[in-house]
């Protein structure tokens, strides 16, 4: 504060108005400064174009990357049936036995459906599948076992967890034997645990180099107000008057980047469309590419303006501090 302002008090200050006053003028002067600050990006278009490019193009790779894991998991969320167990069951056991066996592991808690297909109707399915129906017909017997198929509860569909249940169901007296081919969808679930521990990494890495970008944008421009700012400490202006446009600078950016990178996203999901659907096409199936819903978008939006404000926050409280009228 200037010497020439020490020790006064305003206008303001004597007439001691009501808080709902003091609140009114204080949010009408955060948004003047607001509507300031993006005049003021207005006037400078190619430096804040670029700063927000850079912004929006270093939030729309992790996000794209975020998008491939969701859509990934979509489709490994459609193979539930993967952790679907199968019992032999004993060829001694009668139906009544194997009827009273399905009834019991009904009651399981980790079980969530079970079904029974008799030798019989796996004789006919085979048939119908394999073609060999002629052949078949000259069986003295019927070579394949009841089985029991059990579907494990959504808890329980995990790699570890239907393999334990896998051991559990196999101790009962009438199974012979169980199957659970699950290998490949551990597989699945290690890539995509290496894929989001890699978009966590090259997110971290991108909005850090983010926020570093806008912090040495924002230092500049104080600079570049050097004068400007000396003459308003001297008239009285305080740290936070003077820091706030600058702070309504990097909030800026960080929205008009957020939609940036939601205009990539678009853009991408967009050119995608149509190679998945030549690749679903020859496997004779549908998928649809899920692009940021609506919660996501805010939390994007969200990220890019703690980013922006962040950024402009950690340079105007060290580098205003640091210009004084009496520096000159």
């Amino acid at each position: 504060m200037s010497l020439l302002f020490k020790g006064r008090t305003t206008e303001y200050q004597r007439k001691g108005h009501s808080f709902f006053t003091r609140w009114y003028f204080g949010l009408f002067n955060t948004i003047r400064q607001g509507v300031q600050s993006l005049g003021e990006m207005w006037r400078t278009p190619t430096a804040s174009m670029m700063t927000i490019l850079v912004l929006g193009l270093s939030l729309t790779l992790p996000s794209t990357l975020y998008l491939v894991v969701k859509n990934v998991q979509k489709v490994s969320s459609g193979f539930d049936n993967a952790a679907e167990i199968s019992l032999f069951v004993k060829q001694e056991m009668s139906a009544q036995q194997v009827q009273t066996l399905v009834k019991r592991l009904a009651l399981f808690s980790e079980v969530e459906e079970v079904r029974y297909i008799s030798k019989t109707q796996a004789l006919e399915e085979f048939k119908q599948v394999s073609g060999f129906a002629n052949a078949l017909d000259y069986l003295d017997a019927n070579p394949l076992p009841d089985v029991v198929l059990v579907t494990p509860t959504e808890r329980h569909r995990q790699p570890q967890a239907a393999k334990a249940l896998l051991h559990k169901l196999q101790q009962e007296r009438e199974v012979d034997f169980g199957k659970l081919d699950i290998e490949w969808l551990e597989r699945l679930n290690a890539i995509l645990n290496l894929l989001k521990e890699s978009v966590i990494t090259i997110a971290v890495l991108l909005l850090t180099s983010v926020l570093l970008i806008i912090g040495n944008t924002i230092r500049l421009s104080i600079m570049d107000k050097r004068s400007e700012i000396q003459v308003m400490k001297l008239v009285g202006a305080t740290n936070g008057f003077i820091q706030a446009p600058f702070l309504w600078t990097g909030i800026w950016y960080g929205v008009v980047g957020g939609f940036v990178a939601l205009i990539c996203n678009l853009l991408m999901m967009w050119w995608l469309e149509s190679a998945v659907a030549q690749v679903t096409g020859i496997y004779q199936s549908s998928f649809i590419l899920q692009g940021l819903s609506a919660d996501e978008f805010i939390t994007l939006i969200g990220l890019a303006v703690i980013l922006g404000f962040s950024g402009s926050y950690l340079s105007v409280r060290r580098y205003i501090k640091e210009i004084e009228p009496d520096k000159v």
